[in-house]
């Protein structure tokens, strides 16, 4: 992380923290609530981190964000914050040693805070578990981060009868798993099929389902019915899912997580920094590049699926982080999805389906003070979100861009 940037940062750490000795007043002219519901000039009122209430006539007013559009921190379900390119510029960089790696890792983390995202989900690497406790720490700045710690891949020591998966899956737990990651079918780039039976879904997702635990699946095709029929909390991917599928998933509660656009056009957008790397070969990336419309077609149908609970989530890998909000745009541009509904899926939705709605999520007395601030109206121009100019999580600011400080803010009167 260059000097200046972890300057700036360590400075609005201090601030913060400093500035929640007295309760914080932010002003908005448009908030957006996380819930779907629109709220004109009020005033959020922050003491210890979290939302007291919101007041049109509270004052002092700390921070100015009049001319903005105000909205829960979002929430991407589904990521891969230990992702990255090693020294070389490539993926898997033998070479790479691990202070390189953590100081990656670290950046990965900062990039995604920077991009309004202050909940992720980042499941299935050991080393998220670090991640997320100096995050919580207050060691290094960052997103709230869940972590699957290592998933169930239907291969090697974590495959074998329900007696063995339920002991795996209990095994994870006790090494600081939030919730269990499971590969019911394999890569696209391996052709999708399926790698667990049934009975051995029902053992995984019975287990965590215990032990307390969320379920989240890599499912295509069949797999995606038959982690539904198991009780699995979250599907993700889905592609080639039909619509009984679908259906199916509304019936029972299924979260659903597909992704728009953004993970595919990262691959292909870095493809010669993947290449060679695992299953990362010419026959995998023309896999992906013919699959981009079936996923278009699997999220539009999901969008007009009543009652299917559509979550957002990016499955950000090395080269995405800090770009997760391009999801938005390719669920809206390319697949249909209401503007305000792809708000709601990274908030009020999205807390609900990790279990922390009554923590984030929404801009409400009683949840954290998780709220970011957007140069335009993603309602009415969903490219705005690219342009977050605040960020705040738990009361605590980590940017906070002038509105004319930039070109792509002039024009905004705070």
């Amino acid at each position: 992380m260059p000097l200046i940037r972890a300057a700036a940062v360590l400075c609005a750490i201090t601030l913060g923290a400093f500035a929640q000795e007295k309760p914080v007043v932010i002003a908005a002219s448009t908030v957006l609530d996380g819930t779907g519901k629109t709220i004109h000039n009020t005033r959020i009122v922050i003491e210890g981190g979290k939302i007291v209430r919101l007041d049109p006539k509270a004052q002092p007013i700390t921070y100015d964000l009049r001319g903005l559009t105000v909205l829960p921190g979002w929430i991407d379900c589904h990521v891969h914050l230990t992702w990255h390119f090693g020294p070389s510029g490539k993926y898997g960089d033998r070479n790479e040693t691990p202070q390189q790696a953590e100081l990656a890792i670290a950046s990965n983390a900062w990039l995604t805070l920077m991009a309004g995202f202050t909940t992720v989900q980042s499941v299935g690497a050991p080393g998220d578990v670090p991640l997320r406790d100096a995050i919580a720490a207050g060691t290094i700045p960052g997103p709230r981060v869940l972590t699957a710690v290592r998933p169930l891949t239907g291969r090697g020591a974590d495959t074998g009868t329900p007696e063995q998966i339920r002991a795996y899956i209990q095994q994870v737990k006790s090494q600081g798993a939030d919730l269990i990651k499971i590969f019911a079918s394999k890569s696209i780039r391996d052709g999708a099929g399926p790698t667990l039976s049934q009975e051995q879904l029902n053992a995984a997702c019975g287990e965590a389902k215990q032990l307390g635990l969320r379920t989240l699946v890599h499912a295509y095709k069949d797999a995606v019915r038959m982690a539904t029929l198991a009780g699995c909390t979250e599907i993700e991917h889905g592609t080639f899912a039909t619509p009984e599928d679908l259906e199916l998933m509304a019936q029972r509660g299924t979260y659903f997580d597909p992704q728009a656009g953004l993970v595919i056009e990262n691959y292909l957008k870095f493809k010669d920094k993947y290449l060679g790397a695992g299953n990362f070969t010419e026959e995998g990336f023309k896999s992906m590049q013919d699959v981009i419309t079936a996923d278009h077609e699997v999220t539009r149908r999901a969008f007009t699926t009543k009652g299917l609970k559509v979550v957002f989530g990016t499955d950000a890998v090395a080269g995405a982080d800090g770009r997760n909000a391009e999801e938005f745009i390719d669920r809206v541009k390319d697949c249909g999805q209401n503007p305000m509904q792809a708000m709601i899926a990274a908030n009020s939705l999205a807390a609900e389906s990790i279990g922390m709605q009554d923590k984030i999520g929404s801009i409400a007395p009683g949840l954290q003070a998780d709220i970011i601030a957007l140069s335009g109206n993603p309602v009415d121009d969903i490219t705005a979100v690219r342009r977050v100019a605040f960020v705040m999580k738990g009361g605590v600011v980590y940017k906070n861009v002038a509105a004319t400080s930039i070109p792509e803010y002039a024009g905004v009167q705070p």
